[in-house]
């Protein structure tokens, strides 16, 4: 047997190097590398599976074929997915812990397994009893057929996997799998670039739709070296506030779909629920004629969602004035503040700000940048805007407002949900109108931030 060796990993882009270096000589992070003890034998190392000779074709000669699709019955799931999983397709989900990814693949393999489907769930965190326990509490037709193992060997997957042939498996967390093959703990680098490709080959050779549970890091981000997110075929984040119902899945990445598609789930006592009406949820609680709050469409893949934007401005108390935000992005407040300031003559650099979301939601797109400025200033001047207006729109650097896409949506969106007066861009308003749409709605064009305050406060 052949002595184990060590090599040294880098945790951003798993290259590897023979000895210890300050900087990684690929991607040029510092301080990434890492030691780990590779087994220089064979056991527990599958044979890699055979690869026929490739040949050249030429692309008009390629015989389109359209990708087959295996529904989880949760349609805000599907949505997300692109309509479903693929087989052979290998998805990653990621989020927060105790944000519901466990609940919500239960969930989708219950549906998946009314159809008949052979369904797989490896658990390498709980046992099986634990995971038995909240497949009951979710109630969910079909659960009772689910094939359960727990485990953290990854040789004892692959054997279920030759054993029961599923169609769709699930490994609840691919930090927690482990290669005999590779002498370091479960979740490090090695590890997880080993696990990681013995699963997908799997997958791919046995056309079994896989879905990975994963860890997330303080900051948000899936656990592990980014080849790992490379690799797979479907990125998706489980988002949202575990002080609040709502739920998130996007899709970040898609080999077989459209990215950055959304679903809504709304977290109940007996696991996910859909929510077909995202807008109207995110708008119950949401106060009349108050200083501070309003509301913008935000388009999140394909759908138009109403979200409330809230903002509080008071006196800096302790010096530097502080600037908070919640589902919003940090950077992008400072920016508008200092165009507000400086551009529109609403003076707020010596005020705290803070900024929200309602309903936990979370934006990051520039279309919420107008909303954002008129509730500050809404807040600063202890003016509500009125009762049936709605802003969206991009704010420059001159203090300019910007066209954003899929504006028709958006003003569509905003109509059906009673809205009547729409504060956007000059030039979406303009297209928006040579397209007949949003009958019965008045549509304010701006094309700066001081006229938009105008408009909004007339």
């Amino acid at each position: 047997m052949a002595k184990s060796r060590t090599v040294y990993v880098c945790a951003e882009c798993a290259a590897e190097a023979p000895r210890w270096m300050g900087r990684c000589p690929a991607c040029g992070e510092w301080n990434t590398l890492g030691a780990h003890v590779v087994s220089g034998g064979s056991a527990g190392r599958r044979a890699a599976p055979s690869v026929e000779t490739a040949r050249v074709e030429r692309l008009a000669d390629v015989a389109p074929g359209g990708v087959e699709r295996l529904p989880t019955g949760l349609a805000e799931l599907d949505r997300a997915l692109g309509g479903g999983l693929v087989p052979g397709g290998v998805s990653l989900l990621g989020g927060d812990p105790g944000i519901g990814k466990s609940t919500l693949v239960m969930q989708a393999f219950a549906g998946l397994a009314r159809q008949g489907r052979v369904v797989l769930y490896a658990s390498g965190e709980e046992s099986a009893e634990q995971v038995a326990l909240r497949g009951r509490r979710l109630e969910a037709s079909g659960v009772g057929d689910i094939r359960l193992l727990a485990t953290t060997a990854l040789d004892d997957f692959e054997a279920a996997v030759d054993a029961l042939s599923p169609d769709v498996a699930v490994v609840d967390s691919i930090q927690t799998l482990r290669s005999a093959a590779v002498a370091s703990g479960a979740g490090t680098v090695g590890q997880l670039r080993e696990v990681s490709a013995r699963l997908i080959a799997l997958a791919k050779t046995r056309s079994m739709a896989l879905v990975l549970i994963g860890h997330v890091t303080k900051d948000g981000a899936i656990a592990g070296p980014k080849v790992l997110e490379h690799l797979v075929d479907t990125v998706l984040s489980f988002e949202g506030d575990r002080s609040h119902a709502f739920r998130v899945v996007r899709a970040t990445k898609n080999r077989f779909g459209p990215t950055h598609e959304v679903g809504v789930f709304e977290m109940a006592q007996d696991g996910l629920r859909e929510v077909p009406d995202p807008s109207a949820l995110f708008l119950t609680e949401r106060p009349r004629a108050a200083a501070g709050s309003l509301v913008v469409p935000v388009v999140e893949g394909s759908r138009a969602l109403l979200v409330e934007v809230q903002a509080l401005v008071a006196p800096a108390v302790y010096g530097s004035a502080r600037r908070v935000a919640t589902g919003l992005d940090a950077s992008r407040l400072a920016v508008l503040l200092a165009v507000l300031d400086r551009k529109a003559g609403v003076h707020v650099l010596d005020q705290d700000v803070f900024a929200s979301v309602a309903g936990g939601a979370r934006v990051t797109e520039r279309g919420v940048d107008l909303a954002l400025a008129l509730a500050v200033a809404s807040s600063l001047r202890e003016r509500p805007v009125g009762a049936g207006l709605v802003a969206f729109g991009e704010v420059g650097l001159a203090g300019e407002v910007r066209a954003v896409q899929r504006a028709e949506a958006r003003v569509d969106e905003a109509v059906k949900l009673g809205f009547r007066r729409i504060l956007l861009p000059a030039l979406n308003a303009e297209q928006v109108l040579a397209r007949g749409a949003a009958p019965g709605s008045e549509l304010v064009g701006v094309r700066s931030l001081a006229e938009a305050l105008e408009a909004a406060f007339d």
